[in-house]
């Protein structure tokens, strides 16, 4: 799931979701085929929540409340049950870890032309030295400009784009073997192991979790 602001764009892979606060003008979209849950707040049911957008990662208890109110819509007036389960998903929102953004993008003219040629070829393993010189510039200011527009290194950049690749291809019914492969791994263990690194789950345990959406 991705959601562009004015002057930002939030990405959301397996296990994350997007926070908007209340009046927050904002486009939906989604970069390969994807079903996702939304979840509407009143003004007033927002306190404790992030003041600002952000990307909050999701735990089965919140994605198991979410897939009860989705089988079961609920109708006003609220039963106390049904208002006792609005506040355990609320405390669980609230409690959330908090990231500004799973995959940041950028429209510095250096880093936007190599996230792009990542991004085509999510096998690149070019070095970083080689890349930044490919580039016209050291790999010191490439380091520098990552840090300072993306908020982090670009070899981690490149491991979030694998991860948000790779479930549209497993959702899609893809093998782990093939997956990891496509998206740049010689194995199958290695790419578990960055996968899970990066989302907190294995692949198997992302697919199961959201197969019921």
């Amino acid at each position: 799931m991705e959601v562009r602001l004015e002057g930002d764009h939030l990405t959301a892979p397996a296990n994350y979701g997007i926070w908007l606060p209340p009046g927050v003008v904002h486009e939906g979209l989604n970069r390969y085929s994807a079903t996702h849950c939304s979840l509407y707040l009143m003004p007033e049911l927002c306190l404790g929540m992030p003041e600002v957008p952000c990307t909050l990662q999701v735990n089965p208890l919140t994605i198991a409340l979410l897939e009860h109110l989705r089988l079961h819509p609920l109708l006003s007036p609220l039963s106390e049950e049904n208002h006792r389960l609005l506040d355990v998903l609320r405390d669980q929102l609230k409690r959330a870890q908090r990231y500004k953004n799973f995959l940041p993008y950028t429209d510095d003219p250096l880093l936007k032309g190599i996230l792009e040629k990542l991004e085509k070829n999510l096998a690149d393993d070019t070095p970083l030295t080689e890349l930044a010189s490919s580039s016209g510039t050291t790999i010191r200011t490439l380091n520098r400009k990552c840090q300072e527009a993306l908020g982090m290194p670009l070899n981690e950049w490149r491991q979030r784009m694998r991860v948000v690749k790779a479930m549209h291809l497993l959702e899609k019914g893809g093998k782990v073997e093939s997956v990891a492969f496509e998206v740049g791994y010689n194995s199958a263990s290695s790419f578990i192991a960055m996968f899970q690194r990066q989302t907190g789950i294995t692949p198997g345990q992302a697919i199961c979790s959201r197969s019921s959406f």
